[in-house]
């Protein structure tokens, strides 16, 4: 009797194991197929160094240039003066989209990076091995709390003047998102409202940011991953929708485990397919993490551009949708994570696995 209850234990923990990873969601018919758009802003060019870009230096990378859709530009009034590129650019993706045929689409992403959060700060100052491998598996270290963190100030000043970038971009035409979209990690709501709020936005291209568990970071058993409750989001940003189908708590992070960045992969296509197969949006905003806009890009097949806290990316993706997918692979369990007893004194890269400490 007792061996049978313990062996239904077992099963019921390993059941639950194996199935605690991304759910993915059912939603629109065909395949939606992604690729990027080259040679409309800097960030495409492998010649750019991405550790010294300047996203706001540089007008967001916009490359001056001529567009195939510069001669349909609309007669000005009598005194206008010549279209800014950010209007010339608007007015060529609108153009790439009247043009294109009915299962194919165009669509402008900013990809955003929250400011610095206290789990970044703690990194810095623990040194990455002794925080991958001990400090990260804490919610803090008594005197800062990192679990699900909250950015800094120096997290908020970046935030602000990327407010500020935007407000100056206003007069100049950009695209401004038709909609916002943000992870449900502390640092990305935060980031997200300090960056977007206060603009003088035109309507229909108010911030309403959704909420969506698909743009969270990638799931590790560092606690800076693990999100809040689904109240505690309400209760702090009233303002921001919530997508359906989002739990009360987090049933996606485990202790000890991660998801692998194959797992991250899939769910970042997940969470296209449902923005860009159902929203309808050709200007969206998305503020997430490094490591899930990695993933993002990875998977609009745009080549490997690492963002500094509070910065910004646009991606041109071109949108096809397929009759029929190629060959997909499916989600794995979550791996368990190799950690310290105490935090290693080893600086070196080598030990950033834990593999000092074994």
């Amino acid at each position: 009797m007792h061996t049978s209850i313990l062996s239904f234990i077992l099963a019921l923990i390993f059941a639950l194991s194996v199935n605690a990873h991304w759910k993915a969601p059912t939603h629109h018919n065909g395949y939606l197929n992604y690729t990027t758009i080259p040679g409309l802003f800097l960030q495409d060019s492998p010649t750019t160094n991405a550790s010294t870009f300047n996203f706001t230096a540089s007008n967001f990378g916009l490359i001056p240039r001529r567009y195939p859709s510069d001669s349909t530009w609309p007669n000005p009034s009598p005194g206008a003066g010549k279209p800014t590129q950010w209007q010339r650019l608007t007015h060529h993706i609108t153009s790439l989209n009247t043009h294109s045929p009915p299962n194919v689409r165009y669509a402008l992403l900013y990809l955003g990076r929250h400011g610095e959060g206290y789990h970044n700060a703690a990194e810095a100052f623990y040194g990455t091995p002794a925080w991958n491998c001990f400090w990260a598996e804490r919610d803090g270290n008594g005197s800062v709390v990192w679990a699900d963190a909250e950015i800094t100030p120096t997290g908020a000043q970046q935030a602000l003047a990327v407010n500020v970038f935007w407000k100056s971009l206003i007069p100049e035409g950009v695209p401004l998102p038709q909609s916002y979209y943000t992870s449900p990690l502390r640092r990305c709501l935060e980031t997200a409202n300090l960056t977007f709020g206060g603009l003088e936005l035109p309507r229909g291209r108010e911030f309403k940011p959704t909420v969506k568990e698909g743009f969270r970071e990638g799931i590790s058993a560092h606690t800076c991953d693990r999100r809040g409750t689904r109240t505690a989001i309400r209760e702090a940003y009233p303002g921001y929708g919530i997508e359906a189908g989002f739990t009360e708590v987090d049933e996606l992070w485990e202790k000890g485990h991660a998801e692998t960045s194959g797992d991250q992969d899939l769910r970042s296509k997940e969470v296209l397919d449902e923005v860009l197969g159902g929203d309808g949006s050709t200007f969206v905003s998305v503020t997430s993490h490094s490591g899930e806009i990695a993933s993002l890009l990875r998977v609009l097949g745009h080549q490997e551009f690492s963002l500094s806290t509070g910065a910004v990316i646009p991606v041109l993706v071109k949108v096809t949708t397929l009759k029929s997918a190629p060959a997909t692979s499916t989600y794995e369990a979550f791996t368990s994570v190799s950690t310290c007893a105490m935090a290693p004194t080893v600086t070196a890269a080598s030990c950033n696995d834990c593999s000092c400490c074994k």
